[in-house]
This record gives C-alpha cells, structure tokens and sequence, in this order.
C-alpha cells in the first residue's frame, strides 16, 4: 500500500450473489440486466474507498452443455458485452471480487478464469470462503454450497467434481431452457426461481393447466373443479339422507333449484355430474393412498426419503456461522448465498447474513375456492448489502433496488381471479449496527 492509499481496514463493502448469468437458450436472459448496469455505474462514481463482492453463482456455467472449459466465458463475453465493459469501468474505481458459487464452480478449476476475469478489473480468489477486516472486527464471506449435501464439492479446485446438483443443472435446467420457447408461453425458463425445488411438479402441473392446456378444456373443466367442495358437501349430505338420519339440506336444496326453472336444471346437471366425478375419485383415491403410503414407508427405511419434517434450509448455515464466531470471536458477521433466501439475523450477538438473489422469485398461492392447481406469482427483490464500520461498531445496511412485479405480464386473469395476492416478504431490518451485541436502530423499516 502506497502512502496516503486508504487502509483495507477503512473500507466499504457492497455484497450481492446468485446472478445465475447465462445458460443454455432461454436461460440466456436477464431480467434485471439494466438494473445490474445502473448498481454498477452507481459503484463506479462513488468516491467511497469501496470493495464489491459478489459472493457466488454471478455466472450459470452449470448451464451451458454446448461448450465446455474456459469456452464457456467466451460465450459470456459475447452475450453481455455491455456488461463486462461496465465490470471493466467500475472496477477502475472500486475492486471487485468474485467466489465461486456452485453453478459456477468452474471458475475455482481452471485457472485461466483468474486472467480472463483480470482483464475485466474482476478479481477471482478461487476459494471457498475469504474474510475481510472492518475496522478491529473482521467479515466471513463464503457462497455456502459446501453446506448443502447436494452441492457440496469434496475435491474444491477439481475440474472433475460432479455433485447431485450438476447433473440437475445439466440435464433438468439446461433443457428447460431449450424447451421454454416452445411452449404457448415462454416459462419454462423459470425453473431456478422455484424454491425449494420440492414444488418444482407442482408448478410444472400449474403451469400446464394455466397455460398449456387447450383452452377448451381448460374452461370446460373449471367449472367442475370449483364445484368439487360442493359436490363433496353434497355427497356427504346425500349419504346421510338416503341413510334417513338428515334429510332436511337435501329438501331444501331441490326446493331450490325447482324455482329456478332451467337454471336450476343447469345447476342440478353440474352438481350431478360432479358428484359422479367424485364417487369415482374417492373410489380411486383410497387405494391409491394406501399404496403410495406403502411405498413411501418402504423408500422411509431405506433412507431414500425420509418422513420427519424437512429442516429449515438456513439452519447448516447458523451452525456454521456459531462455529466461526467461536473460532474467530473478531468475526461480526457471516455472509454467504446459495438458498435464495435473504435474511439478516442475530445469532451470539452477531449477525448472519444472507444475500438473497437477483433472479425472479415464484411464491406459492393456492386459489380462494375450489379443486384448482395453485398460482405461482412472479416477484423480484434486487437487494445488495453494505458493511461499513462506524464509531457505533460494524454497519451493516440492507437495501432494495425497486423493479416492478411482472404479475399482470406473466399471469393471466384465471390465475389472477381465482387467488388472492398478498406479497410477504422476508422481515429483513434495513439497518443492524454489531458493537457488543446486535442493535436494529430505530429508524430501520421493515417489509
């Protein structure tokens, strides 16, 4: 460090991950592409002594299956020049450091990835995790694949590693991305914004009916699904009528429908025609249950699934950061990606921290009535975080780069009438200050 250079210690750190840049065909998208331009110029014209760290999965190599190796950056370069070029212009003014993530995990096994990113003002630690000072305490960065069984690499640095999640990638993923264009709309390539990846058949079922399913038959079956609650009802009350124990519903329902003439023979049609539909299905279901019970408990002993609730994904990683904190007391945060879940949380009067992702984000809602596949509703949360160090000890600042949901694009009116929007996001603090212990000041908002 030359005289009058700023200290490392005195620097401000900006913190994003999980990009997901590139992919075969229609995972060559960028949704937020313009606004990942506008975070960087905005980086380029600070006058802080600042570092960006992008804290894994910036790229989708994982993704590619046409090319291999180093080629795969060529491709990159080729497909987001303006990109790079403002990787070059920012980092002429801040550093930028780059980790490898686990679908870019080939930038820790060739070497060469460490000169191409150069000549880009990019800085590649092909490591698994690294630290960096703020002030007397110090920071822990790391992705966190190697917390998560399906993509932990044993061999980091080997060319040759292939988790679980590779194979995903490379054969689910990357021909999702082949197939999205073909369809009557163009989601397919939505495949890494469902999480967990448990809801993956659900979504594909969602979508299928939402969007692929001849609209004939679409609209010909929801009126038979919405009616499938009542047929239920209706069943039920049958039953006990023919059994002489209630048969006053029964009566006043016909009395009912007898009043309204045609309209009320429409009516006892569909409500005929459903409660045929469900005898059947609850003659199926029962089986059908008992059999998929008795594989599952089968596939239970021998450890290929398991029947206890899953475990919070972040939980590996609030273990991890209590074993740092312990072995390194100076540490005041843990930082790391991967889960697509942003968080900041105190744990041992620190924080840990997760720094979510870019890509588009599906939540789940089920419709407001009725036998119908639920909606998954489209959202965005471009957030990046800065750690600075301040006379009140280590800041760290939580923030959001506005992008309008794309529910009235992506959604169509069934999806929409039939379920009820309610956007809940995760309750982060926009400001936490770590000195003895961990204070959210009191003009941090929450969502």
């Amino acid at each position: 460090m030359t005289a009058g250079e700023p200290s490392e210690d005195d620097r401000i750190y900006y913190f994003i991950s999980d990009l997901h840049i590139g992919g075969d065909e229609q995972l060559e998208h960028v949704d937020f592409l313009e606004e990942l331009l506008g975070f960087l110029r905005e980086l380029e014209s600070t006058e802080e002594n600042a570092e960006l760290i992008i804290n894994g999965d910036a790229f989708g190599l994982w993704e590619f299956t046409g090319v291999e190796g180093i080629e795969k950056f060529n491709v990159l370069v080729e497909g987001y020049p303006e990109l790079f070029e403002q990787l070059r212009a920012t980092g002429e003014n801040v550093r930028i450091t780059l980790i490898p993530g686990n679908h870019d995990y080939e930038l820790a096994a060739y070497d060469e990835y460490v000169e191409r990113l150069a000549a880009y003002n990019v800085v590649l630690e092909q490591a698994e995790s690294i630290t960096r000072p703020v002030g007397d305490r110090s920071v822990w960065i790391e992705h966190g694949m190697q917390r998560d069984p399906n993509n932990r690499v044993e061999d980091f640095g080997s060319p040759y590693a292939s988790p679980l999640g590779y194979y995903v990638n490379r054969h689910v993923t990357s021909r999702a991305g082949k197939l999205s264009d073909l369809g009557r709309y163009n989601w397919l390539k939505d495949i890494q914004a469902v999480s967990p990846t448990e809801r993956i058949p659900m979504w594909v079922i969602s979508k299928y009916f939402y969007r692929e399913m001849h609209p004939v038959l679409r609209y010909a079956a929801i009126p038979f699904l919405l009616l499938f609650e009542i047929s239920v009802l209706s069943l039920f009350l049958l039953g006990l009528d023919m059994a002489g124990i209630w048969s006053t519903p029964v009566t006043l329902a016909t009395d009912a429908t007898g009043r309204l003439g045609l309209i009320g023979w429409v009516i006892d049609g569909l409500l005929i025609a459903n409660l045929v539909v469900v005898a059947l299905l609850v003659l199926v279901a029962i089986p059908l249950y008992l059999f998929a019970r008795d594989v599952r408990t089968t596939l239970d002993r021998f450890g290929i699934v398991r029947s206890e609730e899953p475990r919070n994904p972040d939980e590996p990683y609030v273990e991890a950061a209590r074993e740092v904190f312990e072995s390194a007391p100076e540490t005041a945060a843990f930082v790391y990606g991967h889960t697509h879940r942003p968080a900041v949380t105190e744990v041992d009067d620190r924080v840990v921290i997760n720094t979510g992702t870019w890509l588009k984000r599906l939540h789940r809602r089920d419709v407001v009535f009725g036998l119908l596949p639920p909606v998954f509703y489209p959202s965005f949360r471009l957030n990046y975080v800065r750690i600075s160090e301040s006379a009140d000890g280590v800041v760290v600042d939580y923030r959001v780069i506005d992008k309008p949901d794309p529910v009235k694009e992506e959604l169509t009116l069934t999806e929409r009438l039939l379920t009820h929007h309610r956007r809940v996001e995760a309750d982060v603090p926009d400001r936490v200050v770590v000195d003895a212990g961990v204070r959210i000041t009191e003009d941090a908002e929450r969502d």
